[in-house]
């Protein structure tokens, strides 16, 4: 057996939709065990044999690793997903003791492969990813309506509240509180009782702050995703110069057949 044949019989494997399907059950039921180590009570009479699993499940998913490395070659680097799942592995590999102890709650990461399993969460994360830009440009709009309302009701209400907004971190705390419309209402009938425009401030920053900014992030993750949906069907240009040729390549040749095949047909004797 060839080194490329060998590759290419790898291939088939991992790409095998029961190899993905065995994938993600591992990758669930590691998530199910990172889950039950929590429990102190079952740490404790149980908590050798779940390292022990965890131990398994994670040289199986560097043995997945290394047969997608090894059949993809030079590609695995050129897929991002692939550099994500590397980067998972990688930091589970690191020893989470002394120093780099905090690194044993990362090991729930590995939970996020799932991610690039299924076609789908890779889309919403694309989608994500493209809205970025919009959703930046929103989130200084709604920084600079917070900073312009926190000032305005520190003047306004700092002096008779200040628990709630005598400086301008505690009426931004204040005020990122009433955004998620949590306890507002007590908060400006206690405003309210002293300060006629507490109500009409209240309201308006609930509106501009809550439902409007809301409604502009929603508007721009669906644009995102529609346009990452749209481009799903789109084919991918080939990744090399080589691999471009190639496809050339063989487009020149199918028509040269083509081209012979109808001089022949043109240029035989008539019975």
């Amino acid at each position: 057996m060839t080194f490329r044949s060998a590759r290419r019989q790898v291939l088939t494997i991992i790409e095998h939709p029961a190899f993905t399907a065995t994938v993600v059950t591992l990758i669930i039921l590691n998530a199910i065990v990172l889950g039950l180590e929590t429990y102190p009570a079952i740490m404790a009479s149980a908590g050798a044999l779940l390292s022990s699993i965890d131990q398994i499940l994670l040289s199986v998913f560097v043995l997945e690793l290394g047969l997608r490395l090894f059949a993809q070659g030079w590609r695995f680097f050129r897929d991002p997903w692939n550099l994500f799942d590397a980067s998972i592995i990688i930091v589970s590999l690191l020893p989470a003791a002394g120093a780099f102890s905090v690194l044993r709650a990362l090991r729930v990461l590995r939970v996020l492969r799932l991610i690039s399993v299924f076609p789908s969460l890779r889309r919403v994360i694309g989608g994500i990813v493209a809205a970025l830009p919009g959703i930046g440009s929103i989130g200084a709009i709604l920084v600079i309506i917070y900073y312009v309302s926190a000032v305005m009701a520190s003047q306004l209400f700092g002096a008779t509240h200040p628990q709630w907004f005598g400086t301008l971190d505690a009426s931004l705390f204040s005020l990122f509180q009433i955004m998620t419309l949590e306890g507002w209402a007590d908060m400006a009938r206690s405003l309210a009782a002293t300060h006629a425009a507490a109500i009409p401030f209240m309201i308006v920053f609930i509106l501009v702050a809550t439902f409007t900014v809301l409604n502009l992030f929603i508007g721009v993750m669906l644009e995102a995703m529609q346009r990452v949906q749209a481009d799903k069907g789109t084919p991918s240009p080939p990744a090399t110069e080589a691999e471009a040729i190639g496809e050339l390549t063989t487009e020149v040749a199918a028509l040269k057949e083509q081209i012979e095949a109808l001089t022949w047909i043109l240029t035989r004797p008539e019975r």
